[in-house]
């Protein structure tokens, strides 16, 4: 993550971090970036990967090696030094680990530690600080967003020698109810792009406006993380061809369509993101 984003951070795109909780899902965000020959991160949950097995996360390492794109494992929202090492030996090349909802001296602790044992094995770390929303997802957040404060960021990067942070700038985990409308606080992010020079995570970028999410990338935002935009138009879409043909019952006269709208949700955010040809910009390719 930390060569990945390094890249992006320069030449002013930011990479999507699709989570992923099926084959079809990573067949699909996989067929799309190779199209559009763009790098992609793919990322999973605690919660996914509990359902999915460890054994889901050697398809996935198998897709990236093979990939003509560079492609980053990341672990999304690792909470325990247990979701961490699972992760680092399932062979995922970036961890995340947020201890954003503990005290800021706890939060420095925890993940100083994880940085130090993920780092000796090569593993770039991500960790959060303030909170983000939540509109009613498993992967967190909280009550009433916590925006960070660009002074104590500056001493947590400094601390805990992390390679990105992820930021709470007035995003939230989920989909927005209908007539809220999110508002990101840019003038925020300027502060904290001017102040610090390791790349930025937006978490809850579904249902975001476009524009926002595009002018934060001009201001250290290089990862973009995606998963309710995605799993939502997939289920919907399996949803309605078993009830329009509840006959069928064969992966290929089930999921094509499925596919499809989330191919139409990536092909959708990586020109949002700027990431539509960037693969090549990177030298002798990173996986």
């Amino acid at each position: 993550m930390k060569e990945l984003l390094s890249v992006a951070r320069k030449n002013h795109f930011a990479v999507p971090a699709f989570n992923i909780s099926s084959f079809d899902m990573l067949k699909s965000i996989m067929e799309e970036v190779e199209d559009q020959n763009a790098p992609v991160i793919l990322e999973i949950h605690p919660d996914e990967i509990a359902y999915l097995g460890d054994c889901f996360v050697a398809m996935v390492r198998d897709y990236a090696y093979k990939s003509r794109v560079p492609v980053v494992i990341h672990l999304d929202h690792g909470a325990t030094l247990d979701d961490v090492v699972r992760g680092i030996h399932n062979g995922y090349t970036s961890v995340m680990i947020d201890a954003s909802s503990k005290e800021y001296e706890e939060n420095v602790a925890v993940t100083k530690k994880i940085a130090e044992i993920a780092h000796s094995v090569n593993v770039s770390v991500e960790a959060e600080l303030g909170t983000i929303g939540n509109n009613g997802s498993s992967e967190g957040g909280a009550d009433s967003i916590i925006y960070t404060d660009p002074d104590q960021a500056e001493t947590f990067v400094h601390e805990t020698g992390i390679d990105t942070l992820a930021v709470a700038i007035g995003t939230a985990h989920g989909l927005y109810p209908k007539g809220v409308t999110p508002k990101l606080n840019i003038e925020l992010l300027k502060v904290l792009d001017s102040r610090l020079e390791i790349p930025f995570v937006l978490h809850g970028g579904s249902g975001n406006p476009d524009e926002e999410i595009s002018e934060a990338v001009k201001y250290g935002v290089c990862k973009v993380n995606l998963s309710s935009d995605l799993k939502s138009v997939f289920f919907k879409a399996i949803r309605e061809r078993l009830n329009e043909a509840p006959g069928k019952y064969e992966p290929m006269d089930v999921y094509p369509d499925a596919n499809e709208k989330v191919k139409e949700v990536v092909r959708h955010k990586l020109a949002v993101l700027n990431t539509i040809g960037k693969a090549g910009v990177y030298v002798n390719g990173i996986r």
